[in-house]
């Protein structure tokens, strides 16, 4: 038996892509949110591996009929959770070359064109998303594609502590201090962990509603003060664009600003929402970033190309080669030893690597930048067909204003009344009167409208408030699902209402 064989490579990738377009093609029919129970695969799925081969028609087969009821189809237009995972033909195909492939491009040598074709994209990226060209490979800095916003944040965040602790000595590791918002993504503590930061001294800063849950800089000036005057260091702030929670906005220049005063590493994780930034008039949304120290925004979220994909550009890359760099005899050459050359396995934290630039090269040539703009924008303006309708039906209300694609809403539950009165009980009182009860209706309210498989939502909870998550950007969405949504969303209110008795 062949590993390798070309023809039957072909015959059977015929059979794969077919069976993917099939998918595509009937995704609408196949709940959302998948509805199976846990440890639902091994009761079905043998207990020890075959020992003789098995034909991929079989395995199709099993793949339809075991595999599909646990996924939850995350390019289904009726996906509105998390953050989209959004695909395209482009980024699709684009992994299967990569796979082709199957290059290991740990350095220059081992692939070069994996190598420039990287420094390339990512310059192409920065130009696209007008950042400063200290963040460039033609200016003084660089781009290198992680897997994750966590492995970009560990990065700098390593660098930024061998950067300090080069100057303050390595003994006093244990005086430095990290910051961020309470809405910061939890990455950063993950990170915080792994390089060695005291739990003690990572400072998450509250926000409030009157900044719409922003990072205020007069808190980040008075949290770093009282750590000075503690005798600690402080050494890096993560500043988010587009929050897990409400897509909220950090003011990047004055956050800068403040940083800088005390030599503060500032990366800016723009994780969901940088893709955006490529269109004029969402740039504004990362003014300031000049004065970062790092950028980073995930591809494979919102810019239509497949999971991992995370573009990370840094103003000094030998921060990052410093800190991650090794160099064991088995990879010295020439090329290395020249410098001359960008080695990547010392811009992360694995040596191996994938061609994950191939991927993102195929999106932006298959669809050009005017393509993209168009493909973003429609998603913003879904967003705010949304919004529109959470607006016109006064049992809901849109609990934080919308920045990009995604709206924050929640069931107020019933008319404005005085009392209204149902099986001996006041309704008013019961869902209207405070936070607590509205937070358990939008709790119960969403997880109907999941069960259903008819859509699927996430939640965040903000200042107290539990409120549902619709985040358009799936490849495959219209207008059509999300009218189509909303419908659904009033079906299981006027459901929940008229189960605890109140019928209009």
């Amino acid at each position: 038996m062949d590993l390798l064989d070309p023809e039957e490579f072909r015959r059977q990738g015929h059979l794969v892509i077919d069976f993917i377009a099939d998918y595509y093609n009937s995704i609408e029919k196949y709940p959302v949110l998948s509805q199976v129970e846990p440890g639902y695969l091994p009761k079905i799925l043998p207990q020890s591996a075959p020992y003789t081969p098995e034909p991929i028609e079989t395995i199709l087969q099993d793949v339809q009929k075991h595999i599909l009821p646990g996924i939850t189809h995350w390019q289904s237009p009726n996906y509105f959770a998390y953050f989209p995972s959004s695909g395209s033909t482009a980024g699709f195909l684009g992994e299967v070359l990569s796979a082709g492939f199957n290059v290991v491009g740990f350095n220059w040598m081992s692939s070069p064109a994996a190598t420039e074709l990287e420094s390339i994209v990512m310059d192409w990226l920065g130009q696209m998303l007008n950042l400063p060209k200290s963040f460039l490979f033609s200016g003084t800095g660089g781009g290198v594609l992680q897997g994750t916003t966590c492995e970009a944040i560990l990065c700098t965040l390593v660098a930024a502590r061998d950067q300090m602790l080069h100057q303050t000595g390595r003994q006093n590791v244990n005086q430095l201090v990290v910051y961020a918002s309470d809405q910061t993504h939890s990455a950063l503590q993950k990170a915080a962990k792994i390089a060695g930061i005291l739990p003690q001294n990572i400072r998450v800063i509250k926000t409030t509603k009157a900044t719409s849950f922003a990072l205020s800089p007069d808190s980040l000036r008075m949290a770093i003060c009282s750590d000075v005057k503690s005798g600690l260091v402080p050494l890096f702030l993560c500043a988010t664009v587009g929050t897990t929670s409400t897509t909220a906005v950090d003011p990047l220049k004055e956050l800068c600003n403040v940083a800088a005063e005390y030599g503060i590493w500032v990366h800016v994780d723009a994780a969901y929402a940088g893709s955006s930034c490529i269109c004029p008039e969402f740039r504004h949304f990362i003014d300031g970033v000049e004065g970062a120290n790092s950028f980073s925004f995930n591809a494979h979220k919102w810019f239509f190309t497949t999971l991992d994909c995370c573009c990370l550009w840094v103003k000094d890359p030998r921060a990052l080669t410093k800190s991650l760099g090794t160099h064991p005899e088995f990879l010295r050459n020439k090329t290395t030893g020249s410098k001359e050359v960008v080695d990547y396995k010392d811009w992360q934290i694995a040596l191996s690597r994938r061609f994950r630039s191939l991927k993102l090269w195929l999106v932006i040539r298959s669809y050009g930048v005017n393509n993209l703009r168009i493909f973003l924008r429609n998603h913003v303006e879904m967003a705010k067909i949304f919004e529109e309708l959470v607006a016109s039906d006064h049992r809901f209300e849109v609990v934080v204003p919308r920045n990009f694609a995604m709206v924050c809403f929640r069931a107020l539950a019933l008319p404005k009344v005085e009392m209204v009165y149902r099986n001996g009980f006041n309704i008013t009182e019961m869902i209207s009167a405070d936070d607590k009860r509205r937070n358990e209706l939008n709790r119960e309210l969403l997880e109907r409208i999941n069960k259903s498989g008819n859509l699927y939502m996430t939640h965040a909870v903000v200042g107290g408030i539990y409120m549902l998550r619709f985040a358009v950007g799936a490849s495959l969405t219209e207008d059509r699902h999300v009218f189509l949504a909303w419908k659904v969303v009033q079906e299981h209110l006027d459901a929940i209402l008229e189960d605890m008795g109140f019928n209009g």
